[in-house]
């Protein structure tokens, strides 16, 4: 019996040589093709990227041949490329698609197969699943031209999609008053894709942009994983504090996704830096239109829209969700607790690099550093605490769901709960309008906890109920 390959939250990963083989990814690549074809896209392009993990471009190149092999024109990029900068390819070259080697924040062991759809999106759960479901059983049911020829053919064209995505960028926001304010930014693209993006966007003025951990390292040392998030940024938040940076930007290994520190090397967690782009977007830019947010980010954006008077919606967790209802709401921002947003006037897709860069303008535009902003923030809508614990999960998931649905807490953390919503994974709404998620990982085999509450000293008590009630403690 054949590998059985299956899409998470956002595409496929497995193990390097042993799920994550050649001859699997060749039959992911051809169940995608099929995929394609049925959509009608015979002979049209479509773009292949890949991160910097272990032979990231050999297996980008594996793609590649396999489309090729279907009649579809390839634009493979010329090395790393930061998964924004893929997605806005697809555009650019007026591609149907992309294929995207990399496993972004999963540990070093891990690689990855995510796709994207003619807008540059993330494709919706029902796409993904007719695509598993094309997916060949052997690799010899899988059609593959050699590289060499499809090449000859015109078939294959490398190509560097850095250009478009700079002069799009460009369009998007004035990045002079950046260049010219004078301030330290560091940046810790964790080994990653994003390694030299912000010093080529923001070179040119009084402004220095300086970097760590910025070349290709597989194995990602200092930190668990290239995920933005403690403990893997500690060593970038002593960084700032050595600099004196006024900012740390961080990025994690395929940088559609940023973290990020204050001057006194602080982390300031995804959920509050969410709270702040919406901020800055409504107050700072004006803009005016949809919010959309997963369940499990933060109750702050709801407080943003009543302020506003703009909508806020609700998905499931993974931009499989998010840039569906993105493109129907024409939002103005989207995003998750896991640090990934979305913009107004991009692609649909989640992009650390544009995200980085309105912090930096917000900054500029309000004369404030990072913890300012978060005071200024808590002003506007009150101050709200964050936290998560990831649990590696084991035995019977059938069993723990059982448990969890069993539980019925009249309390968590000593606050009432008031609902309890199953759009995805389990989530139980607290009196104070915060709230406590479990929930299994959709890419690995994870229990997520996490929480969000008003009250700073309930933070680690709503937590460990969350433990008890999954059956980890």
């Amino acid at each position: 019996m054949s590998y059985k390959i299956k899409f998470g939250t956002d595409g496929w990963r497995a193990h390097v040589g042993e799920g994550y083989t050649f001859a699997n990814v060749r039959r992911c690549a051809g169940g995608f093709a099929s995929y394609l074809l049925e959509q009608g896209y015979q002979g049209e392009s479509i773009i292949v990227g890949h991160d910097k993990r272990y032979r990231g471009e050999d297996f980008a190149a594996a793609v590649a041949e396999v489309l090729a092999a279907y009649g579809f024109h390839v634009y493979l990029t010329d090395g790393p490329s930061p998964t924004p900068v893929i997605s806005y390819s697809v555009v650019a070259k007026n591609a149907m698609g992309a294929v995207n080697i990399t496993a972004s924040h999963n540990p070093n062991t891990d690689n990855g197969f995510k796709v994207r759809d003619k807008f540059g999106g993330a494709i919706d759960p029902e796409g993904l699943r007719k695509i598993e479901a094309s997916i060949p059983e052997s690799e010899n049911d899988v059609k593959r031209m050699e590289y060499e020829a499809a090449e000859e053919k015109g078939l294959i064209t490398k190509f560097d999609p850095a250009p478009d995505y700079i002069t799009h960028i460009e369009e998007l926001i004035d990045l002079q008053p950046i260049r010219d304010a004078g301030l330290n930014v560091l940046i810790d693209p964790m080994w990653g894709n994003s390694a030299g993006w912000f010093p080529r966007l923001l070179e040119g003025g009084s402004t220095t942009v300086s970097e760590i951990h910025n070349t290709r390292h597989p194995l990602f040392p200092g930190m668990k994983r290239p995920e933005p998030i403690p403990p893997n940024v500690n060593e970038g938040l002593a960084a700032t504090l050595e600099q004196g940076a006024d900012v740390l930007l961080i990025n994690d290994g395929d940088a559609d996704r940023v973290g990020l520190g204050d001057e006194n090397g602080n982390f300031i967690d995804q959920l509050r830096v969410y709270g702040l782009l919406a901020y800055y977007l409504l107050e700072v830019r004006g803009q005016r239109g949809a919010i959309v947010k997963t369940l499990s980010t933060t109750t702050m954006l709801e407080k943003l829209g009543k302020i506003y008077d703009v909508p806020v919606h609700k998905t499931g967790v993974g931009f499989k969700y998010v840039a569906p209802k993105v493109l129907e709401t024409d939002a103005i921002i989207g995003g998750e607790e896991s640090g990934g947003y979305a913009f107004k006037g991009n692609v649909p897709e989640r992009d650390g690099i544009l995200a980085g860069l309105y912090i930096l303008d917000m900054m500029v535009k309000l004369n404030r550093k990072p913890s300012e902003l978060v005071d200024l923030l808590f002003e506007t809508v009150g101050a709200h605490y964050y936290d998560r614990i990831d649990t590696p999960f084991e035995g019977d998931r059938e069993e723990k769901i059982a448990k969890i649905m069993s539980a019925d807490p009249e309390t968590i953390g000593g606050l009432k709960v008031t609902d309890f919503v199953t759009i995805d994974g389990f989530q139980y709404i607290l009196e104070d309008g915060g709230w406590l998620l479990i929930r299994f990982s959709g890419t690995e085999p994870i229990i997520r906890v996490y929480c969000e509450t008003t009250y700073e000293d309930r933070v680690e008590d709503i937590l460990q109920d969350g433990l008890k009630i999954a059956g980890i403690v």
